[in-house]
């Protein structure tokens, strides 16, 4: 008798899924196919629920133009607008100032809260907050 074949989970329809940001640690673990991107696989392909902050386009283009050149930055730029990009206006900008976050973590943040979408992140000091999936580091 043969071992029963693996059943994936059924991918989930746009209109059942959670929004989900994700902060730049967390495309940046997916880019370099880190033993931690399996985690944030199902985020960066669910595009439909995907929202992007323009902040974490500049994080993650910046970073890996810099270490792995413009090659694999223009390649994470073209997935990363898959998402739906979300530019910082002032509304957003007011909404981050009172976050008591660092100022780059602060506009993500309110990205997310504005959208209503989770977000994705290893910062422990993100914990407790509400909307807030913490992915600790072993």
């Amino acid at each position: 008798m043969t071992a029963p074949a693996k059943r994936r989970k059924p991918r989930q329809r746009a209109a059942e899924a959670v929004l989900v940001v994700l902060d730049s640690s967390c495309w940046l673990e997916y880019f370099a196919d880190t033993d931690r991107a399996d985690l944030f696989a199902p985020a960066v392909e669910l595009v439909e629920t995907l929202i992007v902050p323009v902040l974490t386009v500049y994080q993650v283009v910046k970073k890996l133009a810099r270490e792995a050149g413009d090659e694999v930055a223009s390649a994470a730029l073209s997935l990363m607008q898959r998402g739906r990009i979300v530019d910082i206006d002032l509304s957003l900008a007011l909404e981050a100032a009172v976050n008591g976050l660092p100022m780059a973590d602060s506009i993500i943040y309110a990205t997310a809260r504005r959208h209503g979408a989770v977000l994705w992140t290893q910062d422990a000091y993100f914990d407790g907050l509400a909307g807030v999936q913490v992915f600790r580091k072993p």
